[in-house]
């Protein structure tokens, strides 16, 4: 049976390699040649990576379902104790499986593209598929070569005695070899929010691909216009919804389980997720200035470069083990493979963009620095400020590590270049990035209330002073009720500033149709929402993230903790807070796990507000602990508690850190806000509604 399963999931696999292949090649040749029938080839061949892929992870799904343990990936994340669904998750929880996971995805993106209308960018076919299938093929080279998920486990007799090793094809003489049980699933990768939180993070990371392939498209030949920019709109939207999501969900994971008793660390691999977020963002905002205004089309190729390489960048952080991270993969060959990918893409991507460089060039000129281009190109500055500063970071225990030849090579400098791994602290990042987060949630407040084109501080005075004139009640409130943390009150008026100006769009535009038609105000507000679905699409993207910031200005500015160690029935506080520890039981689960788990009882300014169970599991078959915070939520804020240590029973003392983390479930509550503002920007409109809105951008575009 496991042979079966293997040769199938295998055969596949290396045929999905075969055919990727043959598709570039078609590509190309159906390019040079100027034969329609090998580019239709190519595409047919792009359409087979799919169901060969499909026919592969199915393969792997079902050898984790059915436990077989003699085919190594499945002895290194599954157990026998494991419940089904765990066992599918699986699927991306070690390195060979989540290569094979990535590839499919990328295959069901490839055929999604594949299956388009191409008839009006016929010039732009080759091109994509190349791109794509060159992607993917990379992907399959690793899959297939380097980490396969269908290497089996064989017991090889020698002159030692005998050894176990993991290979694809039967070694001479050797037997396979089933162990009783696997080492289960990483502990970590059991939560919730790591179940879909890499599924999210993979769909976001290939689905940029497709912006990416037409927009090197678009430089080879020579199309510089905004069709390559119309293409991908809603690509990129979907795209920007699942990195943002991926992020989001392992925020949640961390706060959850890592017992940081914050969402962000400044870890090494959340800041390798966050990088091609921080291109992607500013990306979504300027296509629109191409689009409405044939500018910035210089930024658009560099931010789509970047997300694209950032996105590779990212992964290979993640899985070459160059950085120590509890979210990273163990020290792979793939490393230096990865790396040369990203220096030759980034390389003819770079060469491209120079070769079109003067047809980028616009004729367009910048008429106002209070325009409404004028502030998205700030945006685009102060998103790619912070992103060099996240990147040194990153980079920066690398870079000191591997400067130690320099020491080696000159002794006089050796106190300089020690090669010792230097790493940053989440401190530096907060310091060096805040102000740059401050002035883009300024400009999310002022941006809607400029003019394209012409635009001056008068008109933008004129625009803006009722919602700044509201906005100021929040920081006179705060002060008032006795807040001195003045940077905290500036960072609440700041998220008032852009909550108000986002309320005012709405009303500006539905009151207007209202008075108008002389109907229902929330009527006209349905009706407007539906007819511009993109523009307040966005704005609800907006108001979702002020309400995050308030999670992260309550977390980052008004957080306190405590640690404590205290006996049976004795207290602790933090703030108008008590804790009292009441009990600790200690046991086995039928799930192999050992459970410390305590109990405490909670009491608030004195009045007794529940008990929460903050535990620790240690799981055998892995050998590996997993901290479980007790949390008391509410919208004002998250009591957290977490067991650091316990002593035996017959001294029944146990260590707590206590944090207390004021309106952080804002920041889960505005990602819900924001996925649906994203989803309503990104639904498909009807043909009829999409020949309306061009037309309002073409009259906005030409009246300014």
């Amino acid at each position: 049976m496991v042979d079966t399963l293997v040769n199938f999931g295998l055969g596949a696999l290396v045929l999905t390699f075969v055919v990727s292949l043959y598709g570039i090649g078609a590509a190309v040749l159906g390019y040079l040649r100027k034969q329609d029938n090998l580019l239709e080839s190519a595409r047919h061949a792009m359409l087979l990576t799919f169901p060969l892929l499909t026919i592969s992870v199915t393969m792997i799904v079902i050898l984790l379902l059915q436990n077989h343990f003699e085919v190594s990936y499945v002895s290194q994340v599954t157990s026998r104790s494991m419940p089904a669904y765990l066992k599918v998750t699986a699927l991306w929880g070690g390195q060979p499986g989540s290569l094979l996971f990535w590839s499919w995805l990328m295959a069901i993106f490839s055929t999604m593209v594949a299956l388009r209308d191409w008839s009006r960018d016929r010039e732009f076919m080759p091109w994509v598929i190349i791109v794509v299938l060159v992607t993917l093929t990379f992907f399959l080279v690793l899959t297939v070569f380097f980490e396969n998920p269908f290497a089996r486990l064989w017991a090889v007799q020698n002159a030692m005695g005998g050894e176990v090793v993991e290979s694809l094809f039967r070694p001479a003489g050797a037997t396979l070899f089933a162990p009783q049980d696997g080492q289960g699933l990483n502990p970590l990768l059991r939560h919730p929010g790591m179940l879909i939180h890499p599924p999210m993070q993979y769909l976001g990371f290939v689905s940029f691909v497709i912006p990416y392939a037409f927009a090197i498209a678009a430089l080879i030949t020579g199309r510089t216009d905004t069709r390559w920019i119309r293409i991908t709109r809603k690509w990129t939207l979907w795209a920007w919804l699942f990195l943002s999501l991926g992020l989001v969900l392992g925020m949640r994971w961390a706060y959850d389980v890592l017992g940081w008793g914050g969402y962000w660390g400044w870890d090494p691999v959340e800041n390798a997720a966050l990088m091609p977020w921080l291109t992607a963002t500013p990306f979504l905002h300027s296509v629109m200035i191409q689009e409405k205004r044939g500018q910035l089309k210089r930024w658009n190729m560099i931010l789509v470069i970047l997300t694209y390489d950032l996105i590779l960048f990212g992964t290979f952080l993640v899985r070459s083990g160059v950085l120590s991270s509890v979210h990273a993969f163990a020290a792979s060959p793939i490393g230096p493979l990865f790396f040369g990918f990203i220096a030759l893409t980034f390389g003819v991507s770079v060469y491209l963009l120079t070769q079109r460089w003067d047809a980028l060039h616009t004729d367009t000129q910048m008429t106002s620095w209070f325009s409404r281009e004028a502030f998205f190109l700030l945006n685009n500055l102060f998103f790619v400020a912070i992103l060099v500063i996240v990147f040194v970071g990153v980079t920066y225990p690398i870079t000191t590590e591997a400067l130690g030849f320099v020491g080696e090579a000159f002794p006089s400098v050796s106190h300089i270049f020690t090669g010792q791994k230097v790493t940053v602290g989440a401190d530096w990042y907060e310091r060096a990035t805040g102000p740059f987060w401050a002035a883009l949630i300024f400009l999310m407040g002022v941006c809607p209330l400029t003019a394209w084109r012409i635009s001056t501080m008068k008109s933008l005075g004129r625009n803006i002073w009722k919602p700044t004139a509201v906005s100021f009640v929040v920081p006179v409130v705060l002060v008032a009720v006795g807040m001195r943390n003045w940077l905290g009150v500036f960072a609440f008026w700041l998220t008032a500033l852009v909550t108000a100006v986002t309320v005012y769009e709405f009303y500006k535009g539905a009151a207007a149709r209202s008075r108008r038609n002389q109907t229902n105000f929330f009527v006209e507000l349905w009706k407007l929402i539906g007819r511009n679905r993109r523009r307040y699409g966005g704005y609800m993207i907006h108001f979702g993230i002020v309400l995050m910031a308030l999670g992260v200005i309550g977390i980052e500015m008004f957080q306190t903790q405590t640690q404590a160690t205290i006996g049976l029935g004795e207290s602790a506080t933090l703030g108008e807070y008590d804790i009292t520890y009441d009990s600790l039981a200690e046991f086995d689960t039928a799930d192999n796990r050992n459970v410390a788990r305590a109990v405490v009882s909670v009491y608030k300014d004195g009045d007794r507000v529940g008990e929460l169970y903050p535990r620790r599991d240690f799981f055998y078959e892995s050998r590996q602990p997993m901290t479980i915070p007790g949390v008391r939520s509410t919208l004002g804020d998250d009591f957290y508690i977490i067991l650091v240590d316990w002593q035996p029973i017959s001294t029944q003392r146990a260590t707590f850190k206590l944090y207390h983390n004021p309106l952080v479930n804002w920041l889960w509550i505005g990602s819900f806000v924001l996925i649906f503002g994203t989803l309503v920007a990104a639904w498909p409109e009807r043909e009829n509604e999409a020949v309306r809105t061009a037309a309002h951008e073409t009259r906005a575009a030409v009246t300014g």
